[in-house]
Order: C-alpha cells, then structure tokens, then sequence
C-alpha cells in the first residue's frame, strides 16, 4: 500500500530563495542559541553531582572502570547504573583533564543535539515552522536546561529515546525491518543508560507501528519482535558480561544487595520504583491514595505539585489539547499516514510517561520530568501549526483559544508559587494572554498583517515562563544530587522537601520538615531527632565531610595528607557512602573507597573483606562521618565501630581521620 506523505515544510526548487533562506537562519539561531545558553556558565557548578563525577573521573583513568562504571579506579563498587551515559563524559576527561567544563560540556552538546534531531524529526512531516517551535520549546524546557547542564543519565537517555521515535517513524514511512532493528538496537542503549526508564517510549513505539507500519499486520508483529530481539542484543552483552565475570575481579554492582546486575535491574533501578519496595533504598516509597512520603504524593496531578509543575507542566494541557485536535483532523487519513502515527507516538510518550511517573510509588525526583520534555515540545510544534493552517474553521480557533487559556491559567499559578521571582511576569502573560484569546477567536485577527503579530502574542504568551524558569536555572549554579530548575518554591529534593535558592542547589528542609525515620540532625544543629529547622540543609551533612547527598569538600590540609605517599597505597582512603568519599576522589585523583555505596547500605566490603584490606595495608585513611549524617547500616555500621574501637582518631579541619596503617 502507497501512502502520500505530506511534508509542508521540503523546499523544493520552485519555491523562494527566501522560504529557504528563512529556514537556514532560523536552524542556526536555534542551534547557536541553544549551545550558548547550555555551556554558559557551566565551570559554576563545580563537580554537579559529585557520585556520577567519581566516577567520570575513575574511568578516565582505568578503561576497567570505565567498562563497569566504577565509582572509583581501584574498582571497589559501581555506581547504581549502567554506565553509557559516564563514557562519553570519561572519553572527554581522559582527553582535557578532570575538570567540570571536560565533564559538562559533552552534556550540553547532547541537549544541541536533541533539539536538533526533534527538529528534524518534526520538520520531515509538518514543516520548517513546526519544527523550528518544537526544537525551541525543547530547548526553553527548563527541567531540560537543567538536565544538559548536569552530570545525570538523563541527557544521553533523552537524545536516544528521540533517535528511537526518529528511527520508528522512518519505519512507518518504508515497512522496512531495518528501521525497526535501529530502533531497537537505540532503545537497548537507552537502557544501557539508566535501565528500565527507557522502557516507558517502548509502548508507544510499537503501538504506533502496530497502527500504521505499511506491512500486513503479522509482518508488522514479525518486525515489532525482531525490533525487541535488536534491543535485547544491544543492551544484554554488556549485561551478560557484568553477570557472568567472577566476581573476586569485577567491582560490586551497587545499588544491588546481591552483586548482581539483574537484581539491580529488576529491583532498586526497577519494579521497586514502582511499587516503592527499594531494598537498599533510603526509605520506603508510597504515597498512594492522596498520602505521601518523602518522594511526594502520587496522584493524577502530580506533575503539576509545587515540586514538579515548575520543571515541566507549562505546556502540557495545551500539548493534550493540540493532540486530541490534531488527531481529529486527521481523522480521514489512510492507517499508514505519518502525520497521524508522529501524533500517536508523541501523545502515546506523553501519557505513558506521565502516568507512570504520576502513581509511581518508589524513588522519583523532579529532574525525571525531563523525559516528558520531547513529547511535550513535539506536541506544541506539531499541533500549534496544524491548526494555525485550519484557522479558518470556527473549532479550530476554538480549540487553539483553549489551548492558550490554559496556559496562562497554568503560568499564572506556577509564577504565583515563587513570588519574589520577576513578580510582574505573572500579570504580563495574563493581559497579553488575554489578548492572544481574542486574537485567535476572531478571523480578522490572524490574517494577513495581523497575523505575524498574533504569533507573537500567542509565543509570548505561552512560552515566557518557562523561558524565565530556563534562565533561572541557566544563571544557578547546581550541584548534589538532587537538583530542580527555575527558582525556590519551597518544594523540592526529597518528595515535599524544599531545596537552597542560591550558589549551591542542594536539598534543604522547610520549618518542620520530616527526615527520613532513622536519620539525625547534624551536631550542633537545635531540632529533635528526625526533624532539622527551617534552612538547615541535609545535603551537606557535616561541614567539608558531605553526606548522602552532597559531595565532600576537603580543605588543601586534608588532601594533602591523603596525597602523601598515595602510590603505596590501593585506596588512599575510605568513606561511608559514595559522595562523601567522592569529594576527596576528586581533590586527590587518587582512589577513594565508598563503603556502602550511594546510600551506605550495600553489603560492599564486608567488615571481613575490609579487614583484610586493612591487614594487606592497602587503605591509609578511614574518614569518619558521612554517609546519611550519621545513620549507617549492616556492613557500614560494623566498618564504622572496628575502626573506631581499634584505631585513634585525628581532626584535621573538622574532618575525622583514622590512620589505619598505626
């Protein structure tokens, strides 16, 4: 079966220089703009998240773990992820030198390149303007000007899963199995990247192909099962590798209890997100049935809570909105049509993202929302030009009048919960909004010259917060690891739990905040057990030392006693927890081990294991404190008192060391 495939926007010979000419100019400022605004002022964010930068750093200098993705070079434990999103950042550090620019730049030529390949992917089928809106509101995103300034997977894993909708929708164009193999084939490096997360895009690509693939239906299902086969492959040689190398050789999988990849990715990074049942995880998850926990309430509207609705919900009523119309006019279309199948795997991403994301009861932080970012751009470029072009029908204008209510609606409420922020900002996009309703309600309006100042009412309108949000996060430096974009709502990090406004975006508690059961107040801190006072941040737990969620800051006394006499030693040092051991990791460049890993509570090394070590006299210094500000567990806490009871203590710059070699 042939299907016309329309595509507005290809210039063809016939058509004016300047039409082509528009296009070029209007792909280079996106692109110029986006790379400027993504490298500015990266070197302020210093390490980022310090528990991915250890690791950058350690396989930059050992290709061992850079394979594994070892949190430091002597190859103690991994980080709790699959490790394609450390290699590039690993390859460019091994290149330039530890530094935060080597580290972040590849991040943010990764967001470049996502705007572009959306771009791309939206221009093929709905022309240059569709295109050119969808990669600007990508870009504008401000969770996603957050994520390709930072150190996180999420970058790497955003690009791949739009090269996987890329890659499927050239299938629906052809039926050809090939396309569907490339499609599986990104879909297993995106779980390569941060594992089952990928997975959320697999729905929607294999309904859409399902729908519209040109074949019959059995060959579609024949192709859909070699896409999954092209997938497994992909991700599962690395996976078999790790499960299958002796484990006395290869680092301990972390964030697994067993020292297995498949627990790790079956569990912690897993079903566990979703049921909240994280064995290893700091606390439960929860929160279902309109309760909460410290990941936050679910519920149907949690991407619009003071803790997500900043990062993401600008522009998604108006991306339902504009898919459900977009679908309606193309309702007469044959099965195979593209522009249809692109609305079906766009809108489909958006749900079955956002539910997931919505009701999930396990671990989740704001900064995920950045996975809703591509659907919601492709939506908002797509469906915005559809309808402009079907202006003259008195529903269209309707729809595209609700569209824009809702977005000031939204914006005025997401601006009200930051008020010191650009406080008139909130009034601008109402009255100009207000207008922008008119305008698009009325014909005479949007024609002619008219119209171009229409178009600017509308952008300004629907995309003036998010921009302001964008270039709040691009002005911030970030750095822990668990950040938000766009200014302080008094609702961020952990669940309800509010986050620092300037210089450092780490995790902080509002008046009378819960910590988690377990966790104590930093000495010196007033508060009962389990709670700290307004301000007090959790992150940085212990001055220089760091804690669960903040990296270590050693002075240059402290480094230099871990420098002295480094090359005798396996580990210079060791420490509860990987950030607080990653701060040192990266001041020294020398191994640090971190006991425990992420949290502290991997059974890595046991209290046998670190005996020996210290028996061999391969650690020199024990760093007491860290991991969750004094909370420590099984293998950790029984490390913590051996050292403590046998060895004597130095404070050096309020740091506790312990000379294991006396």
């Amino acid at each position: 079966m042939t299907t016309t495939i329309e595509r507005p926007s290809a210039a063809t010979p016939t058509e004016p220089a300047t039409s082509r000419r528009w296009e070029l100019l209007g792909l280079t400022a996106l692109l110029i703009g986006t790379g400027v605004a993504y490298i500015w002022g990266l070197g302020a964010s210093g390490w980022a998240n310090s528990f991915y930068s250890a690791a950058i750093q350690a396989g930059s200098v050992s290709w061992k773990a850079f394979f594994f993705g070892s949190s430091d070079a002597a190859n103690s434990i991994t980080v709790d992820k699959p490790p394609m999103s450390l290699w590039l950042m690993s390859l460019s550090v091994r290149v330039f030198g530890l530094n935060t620019w080597a580290m972040l730049v590849p991040q943010a030529l990764l967001g470049v390149a996502s705007v572009a390949l959306l771009r791309a992917v939206v221009v093929r089928r709905f022309g240059a303007a569709a295109g050119l809106l969808a990669g600007l509101v990508l870009a504008l995103t401000p969770v996603a000007a957050l994520m390709f300034r930072f150190n996180n997977p999420d970058a790497l894993l955003v690009l791949l899963m739009i090269a996987a909708v890329w890659a499927m929708l050239r299938g629906v164009e052809s039926g050809k199995t090939k396309w569907l193999l490339i499609t599986g084939m990104l879909v297993g490096f995106g779980f390569l990247t941060k594992q089952l997360q990928v997975m959320l895009v697999v729905p929607p690509l294999a309904l859409t192909y399902l729908i519209a693939g040109p074949p019959k239906l059995g060959t579609r299902v024949l192709q859909l099962f070699a896409a999954l086969g092209a997938m497994i492959v992909s991700a599962g040689w690395w996976l078999l590798i790790v499960e299958f190398w002796p484990a006395s050789s290869r680092p301990w999988v972390g964030g697994s209890q067993n020292n297995s990849i498949l627990e790790l990715t079956l569990g912690y990074n897993g079903l566990g997100r979703l049921s909240g049942n994280e064995t290893g995880s700091v606390t439960p998850g929860g929160g279902g049935g309109g309760g909460g926990s410290m990941w936050g309430e679910t519920g149907i509207l949690r991407m619009f809570d003071a803790s997500q609705g900043g990062q993401i919900a600008w522009l998604i009523p108006a991306a339902l909105l504009l898919l459900v119309t977009g679908l309606v006019l193309r309702g007469k279309a044959p099965r195979t049509d593209a522009q249809r199948a692109s609305l079906i795997v766009w809108g489909a991403w958006l749900l079955v993202t956002g539910l997931t994301f919505s009701f999930m009861a396990g671990i989740f932080h704001s900064y995920y929302t950045v996975a809703l970012s591509p659907a919601v751009a492709a939506l908002v470029g797509i469906g915005s030009v559809m309808l402009w072009h079907q202006r003259q029908q008195l529903w269209v204008r309707i729809a595209m009048a609700l569209a824009m209510g809702s977005t000031v609606a939204l914006a005025w409420v997401l601006l009200g919960r930051s008020a010191s922020f650009v406080p008139w900002l909130k009034w601008a996009i109402l009255v100009v909004g207000v207008v922008a309703v008119v305008a698009l309600l009325i014909p005479a309006l949007t024609r002619g010259k008219l119209a171009a100042v229409a178009i600017l009412t509308v952008m300004f309108a629907g995309l003036a917060g998010p921009t302001a949000y964008a270039v709040d996060t691009i002005g911030t430096p970030h750095t822990g690891s668990i950040v938000s974009a766009g200014p302080n709502t008094g609702m961020r990090g952990f669940g309800g739990m509010g986050e620092g406004r300037r210089g450092q975006r780490g995790m902080q508690l509002p008046p009378g905040a819960q910590m988690p059961a377990g966790m104590q107040p930093p000495a010196g801190l007033p508060g009962q057990a389990g709670q700290l006072p307004g301000g007090a941040e959790m992150g940085g737990m212990g001055g220089g030392m760091g804690g669960l969620l903040e990296g270590s800051t050693p002075t240059a006394a402290v480094t230099a006693m871990l420098e002295h006499d480094a090359g005798s030693y396996t580990w210079v040092a060791a420490a509860i927890g990987a950030n607080t051991a990653a701060g040192y990791q990266l001041a020294t460049e020398d191994p640090v081990m971190p006991v425990g890993g992420f949290n502290g509570t991997d059974p890595s090394p046991t209290l046998a294991e670190f005996q020996q070590y210290v028996a061999d006299g391969r650690i020199h210094y024990f760093i007491g404190g860290g991991g969750m500000g004094g909370r420590e567990s099984g293998s950790s806490a029984e490390i913590s008192a051996w050292v403590t009871e046998n060895f004597t203590a130095t404070t050096v710059d309020n740091v506790t060391l312990y000379d294991l070699t006396q």
